[in-house]
């Protein structure tokens, strides 16, 4: 199921999704007799973030990504293994330049205190954090896989890119 830091992104990502089921709820019947919920919209999608990208890790884990085999399954299933692993080196190389990006604005907005202009006043710098927490678990899950699954072709095995497999 995934190491247990793995677990716990996925339950804050959880978390977050039922928190903004609530909030947009809230803000919903609080604009039905006249009021607002501040700043609801920048908490949506600061929560947004946490919601799609700290489960990433462990549905990589899974290999529970969406997967296109029309054309893989016509190959053998040794170069199919090697298909499975130049996928994860392609997601290594993908997600390298938005780790670092998201790293940089990250350091920027902690650096320079910048915050949403809005009722609350909140930071910016929460939502660029679970950014760079999110894909850089996924990264490290995923240099995980394709070490291990080179591992596993070299020793004459299968791999497969489908869950539990």
């Amino acid at each position: 199921m995934g190491n247990r830091f793995e677990r716990i992104l996925l339950a804050i990502g959880a978390a977050s999704v039922i928190a903004m089921g609530v909030l947009i709820t809230a803000n919903v019947i609080a604009r039905s007799f006249g009021g607002n919920i501040p700043d609801s919209n920048i908490i949506v999608e600061e929560l947004m973030v946490a919601a799609i990208l700290l489960p990433l890790a462990i549905a990589t884990g899974q290999r529970a990504h969406v997967v296109v085999e029309f054309v893989s399954d016509r190959f053998s299933p040794e170069f199919r293994s090697r298909l499975v692993v130049l996928g994860s080196v392609m997601g290594l190389i993908a997600l390298a330049p938005l780790i670092y990006s998201g790293s940089r604005a990250f350091l920027g907005e902690w650096s320079s205190g910048s915050f949403y202009f809005g009722d609350l006043a909140l930071p910016k710098w929460p939502g660029r954090l679970l950014y760079v927490i999110g894909l850089s678990a996924c990264w490290i899950r995923l240099a995980m896989l394709a070490i291990s699954d080179t591992a596993r072709i070299r020793r004459g095995e299968i791999v497969s890119d489908k869950e539990g497999a």
